[in-house]
């Protein structure tokens, strides 16, 4: 089953300091943390804000490059999460074809803002989400346990991503 979700916010994992991107199902029940990279993170941000640069970066040249083959974004689906790595498949509509290009969720979500395509997660991976090894996540700088974890996302606000909230 698949859930729709919207990029709610951007934040800083405490521990590894690394950008964690923030889906949220429509109805506000369910938080999905995927933890990015820092350049992904300075495209979805820049996304977001509506920045315009003097020259295309990686995901505008995408965008582009998809535009000017007549393809369209028709959605994106975060559909696995193993060893706490998440996998994203982007769907194209080329021609009346539906490709399936396996992404990693940053680079589909940053597309998918540009494009206006909507962002989907499968419910398996919601569930797993809730279980991520957050030692390996952390990279041995410290290890927050899962009741500990889950008291972090319970107690996010709209205001704890500053300028990045929706």
């Amino acid at each position: 089953m698949l859930k729709e979700v919207r990029v709610s916010g951007l934040s800083i994992d405490p521990i590894t300091h690394t950008p964690i991107v923030l889906l949220k199902d429509k109805e506000n029940q369910e938080v999905i943390p995927i933890w990015i990279g820092l350049l992904e993170a300075s495209s979805i941000a820049t996304q977001l804000e509506n920045i315009k640069l003097a020259r295309p970066m990686t995901h505008d040249l995408m965008k582009n490059i998809l535009n000017h083959l007549d393809a369209v974004v028709s959605r994106v689906e975060v559909n696995d999460l193993r060893n706490n790595t998440f996998y994203a498949i982007i769907h194209l509509d080329w021609n009346g074809i539906d490709l399936a290009i396996d992404a990693r969720p940053s680079d589909a979500i940053a597309i998918a803002l540009r494009t206006k395509s909507p962002i989907f997660v499968h419910q398996k991976v919601i569930e797993k989400s809730r279980k991520v090894d957050l030692a390996q996540q952390a990279e041995g700088e410290g290890v927050l346990d899962e009741k500990k974890w889950e008291e972090i996302l319970e107690d996010l606000a709209p205001d704890d991503f500053g300028k990045y909230k929706m």
